[in-house]
């Protein structure tokens, strides 16, 4: 179990961050669909979650201190041409805690996570302001392509390992995301 502490304009806050467990499915699926407008990528992460593309322990919630999930990222295996690789997403946080750093505390630790498990690239269909702080840069750039119509500044990619550059071609995503 790994901790994070962030503080931000409005509050200041200790999140626990751990894989999830099966016990944790409902609250990931209630947070998911309270951070969406539609129930979207909840669905999506339903298919996930039969998916083959699902990876034990990349799939990693961010808790309060009481032990309530309050964020969630998923990492799915993707494909970059023939190499292998993950897709982040859905990245969910409930409305009450966005903007606290259960979301940061989420997505590092599934990056963190997949480092640990030797994966090496990672991409993902996300806000351009936002995930750059982690590492993440415009994929087309590195001749990753998108396969459908997205906006370029939202398809990033990054290298978890700086000894092994981008691969470049196709994305091949998870079926559970329909592309």
């Amino acid at each position: 179990m790994s901790s994070s502490s962030s503080s931000s304009a409005y509050t200041s806050s200790c999140w626990i961050t751990r894989a999830e467990t099966a016990a944790d499915i409902p609250a990931v699926r209630a947070v998911t669909v309270a951070a969406f407008p539609t129930a979207h990528e909840a669905e999506i992460l339903d298919a996930l979650r039969a998916d083959e593309g699902w990876i034990d322990g990349l799939s990693v919630v961010a808790t309060d201190i009481a032990g309530t999930v309050v964020g969630h990222v998923v990492l799915t295996r993707a494909y970059i041409g023939d190499v292998p690789a993950l897709a982040m997403g859905p990245v969910s946080v409930h409305p009450d805690h966005q903007r606290t750093g259960a979301g940061s505390a989420a997505v590092r630790a599934g990056l963190d996570a997949a480092r640990e498990q030797g994966e090496r690239f990672v991409v993902l269909l996300g806000h351009p302001t936002y995930y750059p702080r982690f590492g993440f840069r415009r994929a087309s750039a590195h001749g990753v392509e998108l396969t459908i119509d997205a906006p370029d500044e939202a398809w990033m990619a990054l290298s978890l390992d700086d000894r092994h550059p981008l691969p470049t071609g196709p994305v091949r995503w998870a079926a559970g995301f329909g592309i």
